[in-house]
């Protein structure tokens, strides 16, 4: 079904993805990333008719840590202002139903994550089953390296195959000066078979900004906008024993949904944090080798928690302002191995 409203991605800004960013916090960090994405626009905080937020309390170590934020966004007068637990890939999820229902015409939707403070493998297990799985302390990485031999056992990817996508990812990162590992390098020991290190994330801070807007505003805002053709996300059965880990039936229809099998795409921005789930992905989203999969180095390159998801979308959208492609699927997960998955598709307007 096609939006009620026409709506477009016309400003996206990013930090430097670190390993470290002891020297600032979280509110530092995103100031200049929301200055950035603004003046991209001309607008001004004023001008935003609502704003949206994504991170994580748990990765913050305190609770509500998202206030705080606002500090950045500049709250007083009052603004309209919400915020998703989520990657901020979600929040423009929330941020793109409002203008849709007519209640804003621009919206800011940024995120943010300071993964380097903590153990963000430890952490992330807080999203897991209270009873039967988080107790048993299962990591992130733990958890990827038992798919990653599930596609294994099934005969759909072996370890150089993962590999030479970790490679790709990251020689294809060379060209993005925002990436926080550029270039390939040796896949490095095990960290949990038949995970290496170079088929892992690298743990890093960062933040992402993007304005909406709807209609007949975007037309003073962006020389070749990124329209939003169709935005859905979907959710696995919280029990990883329940799921077949070598397919994403919820990403799969999260894109069907989202319109992305009505026709071809030319790129897709890929959230898979570990290489084995790009297998799983390109299965499922029907991604053929005349695809360009994650020209800006994808999250293999850099992972900021909370931020990552809404930076596939942000570099979807950049790469259709900057005339590279036409139209574009992005596609955000959370939770473990693919739990849950959004997928938004883009176009440009003819040149």
């Amino acid at each position: 079904m096609r939006p009620a409203r026409d709506v477009a991605v016309v400003a996206f800004a990013q930090t430097d993805h670190r390993r470290r960013t002891d020297e600032l916090s979280e509110v530092e960090m995103l100031m200049p990333v929301l200055h950035e994405v603004l003046d991209r626009t001309g607008l001004k905080t004023s001008d935003i008719g609502f704003t949206c937020s994504g991170s994580s309390d748990y990765l913050a170590g305190r609770a509500f840590s998202f206030t705080m934020a606002l500090d950045g966004v500049g709250a007083w007068p009052p603004i309209a202002e919400s915020h998703v637990e989520m990657d901020g890939a979600w929040a423009l999820y929330e941020a793109w139903v409002k203008i849709l229902t007519g209640e804003a015409d621009t919206a800011l939707v940024y995120s943010y994550g300071k993964s380097s403070p903590g153990e963000v493998r430890d952490v992330l297990t807080r999203q897991l089953d209270p009873y039967y799985l988080a107790p048993l302390w299962p990591d992130s990485v733990a958890l990827a390296a038992l798919q990653a031999q599930a596609l294994i056992d099934a005969g759909d990817t072996d370890e150089p195959a993962l590999a030479a996508i970790a490679a790709s990812s990251r020689d294809s990162a060379t060209a993005n000066p925002h990436a926080q590992v550029r270039g390939s390098r040796p896949q490095g020991d095990y960290l949990v078979r038949p995970l290496r290190t170079g088929d892992c994330p690298p743990v890093g801070d960062g933040a992402a900004a993007v304005i909406l807007a709807a209609g007949d505003t975007v037309r003073g805002l962006c020389e070749r906008p990124a329209w939003i053709r169709g935005m859905d996300h979907r959710i696995e059965a919280h029990g990883l024993g329940v799921r077949d880990l070598t397919d994403s039936p919820s990403a799969r229809l999260a894109a069907e949904r989202a319109g992305a099998f009505e026709r071809p795409v030319d790129t897709a921005e890929l959230h898979a944090p570990f290489s084995s789930q790009e297998v799983v992905l390109r299965k499922a989203l029907r991604l053929d080798d005349s695809v360009r999969v994650n020209p800006s180095g994808g999250a293999l390159a850099a992972n900021p928690v909370m931020a990552a998801g809404l930076i596939r979308i942000g570099e979807a959208a950049a790469a259709i302002h900057r005339g590279e492609s036409d139209r574009v699927l992005a596609h955000a997960t959370s939770g473990p191995c693919l739990q849950q998955n959004l997928v938004a598709v883009l176009e440009g307007e003819p040149s």
